[in-house]
């Protein structure tokens, strides 16, 4: 297969991004004139086929149109997905070589950091953390010389705010790229290669999808250099996602960006709540005044996300206690879906990083993290305030 450019569809130079959500990818409609593309459940297709499909695992229908819509959605040339995000991730690492270094920021995904520690460490890639809201990270870089950048913004799950144009453009200066793992801000609120960044990842099982049930990731990029690995290791590696998967994914990004303003809506209401009304030792939300890098959120993204995360300063038992007496914050590692989750990092999404490591950088026994959904806002504070009670 070819890799999938978007720079040629003509809805990209003039429609907005709800417009080019719904319209892109109506390709391969034959003379059907199918509004909703099918499913194309096959593993293998006859050689010689027009749009050279030959094997699933380098190529299907499905993963054409999504990797379109969502390289259009985030202002890239192009677009490949995996059937993870973290398949994605390892993707992209597994482009580096023996003695490569990569920086990361000290916030890091988890299975980020798991895969860095206990993975690709045994192959010689070396990962040294810093914390990027410290400006003097940037002049470290010079003489870590990294091969490569990579960063969350907002972090998972303390929400810090990286400045991605300053860290572009120090990266670039010792000729390093950067990635960027764009998944809690999604492609509706953030354009990370429109602020420097030389690639975009996402989970595409969050917030692009919407729904809680499909798996997939995606690495956006505006280099054909970097696109080329991304289909190499797609195929070679095996990470490619599945039909089914690719074409929920592609159904839930039409409403992403309506979703996401409900999102936004939601979260600073409750992140408010929490802050005023309980007593919270700290509330985390890119859009609350109170929030270090509150100027700078508003500066790159269009809205604050939906995730909050909060310090209830309570004991581990009692943390735990809480979250459990939640009714419409079901007790689960994932977000971005419309139903509202809730997580407790140091036991959950955190717990392969040494506790040490992860106390380190804020993640306590004590810290919440909330994906609020697209209910009726009162439930979601009803429901805890309930849970506070007992």
């Amino acid at each position: 297969m070819k890799p999938v450019d978007s720079s040629g569809m003509q809805e990209t130079e003039t429609a907005g991004f709800e417009t080019r959500a719904i319209h892109s990818g109506r390709d391969f409609i034959g003379d059907t004139g199918t509004v909703s593309p099918p499913v194309w459940l096959t593993s293998t297709f006859e050689y010689g086929n027009p749009n050279g499909f030959d094997y699933t695992r380098s190529g299907n229908p499905n993963f054409v149109l999504l990797d379109r819509t969502v390289a259009s959605l985030e202002g890239a040339r192009f677009c490949t997905s995996f059937g993870s995000g973290v398949s994605a991730i390892t993707a992209v690492v597994s482009t580096l070589s023996q003695g490569d270094t990569v920086v990361a920021e000290e916030n890091i995904y988890g299975c980020t950091f798991r895969l860095f520690a206990q993975v690709f460490a045994k192959f010689g890639v070396t990962v040294k953390y810093l914390d990027f809201t410290d400006p003097g990270s940037l002049e470290s870089l010079a003489e870590i010389n990294p091969t490569l950048v990579w960063i969350e913004s907002p972090t998972n799950p303390n929400l810090k705010v990286i400045d991605i144009a300053a860290v572009s453009e120090a990266a670039h200066s010792v000729g390093a790229p950067v990635l960027v793992d764009n998944t809690f801000a999604g492609s509706y609120l953030q354009k990370p290669l429109e602020l420097g960044a030389d690639l975009s990842l996402l989970s595409l099982t969050k917030y692009t999808n919407g729904h809680s049930d499909a798996l997939a990731g995606a690495v956006c990029t505006n280099s054909e250099e970097w696109q080329e690995k991304m289909i190499f290791a797609q195929k070679a590696l095996g990470l490619q996602p599945s039909p089914m998967d690719c074409w929920l994914i592609h159904r839930g990004a039409k409403t992403q960006a309506i979703r996401m303003e409900r999102h936004c809506e939601n979260a600073l209401g409750f992140a408010k709540f929490l802050e005023s009304d309980t007593e919270a030792v700290e509330v985390r939300y890119p859009f609350l005044p109170s929030h270090p890098q509150y100027e700078l959120a508003q500066k790159q993204m269009r809205g604050g996300s939906g995730i909050v995360t909060v310090d209830f300063g309570k004991r581990l038992e009692e943390t735990l206690r809480l979250v459990e007496g939640l009714q419409y914050f079901p007790k689960a590692e994932s977000l971005g879906g419309v139903e509202s989750l809730c997580c407790h990092p140091a036991s959950m999404t955190h717990a392969s990083v040494p506790k040490e490591t992860r106390e380190a950088v804020g993640i306590t026994d004590s810290l919440v993290r909330f994906s609020v959904g697209i209910e009726t806002l009162d439930d979601l504070i009803g429901d805890v305030k309930q849970a506070l009670g007992k």
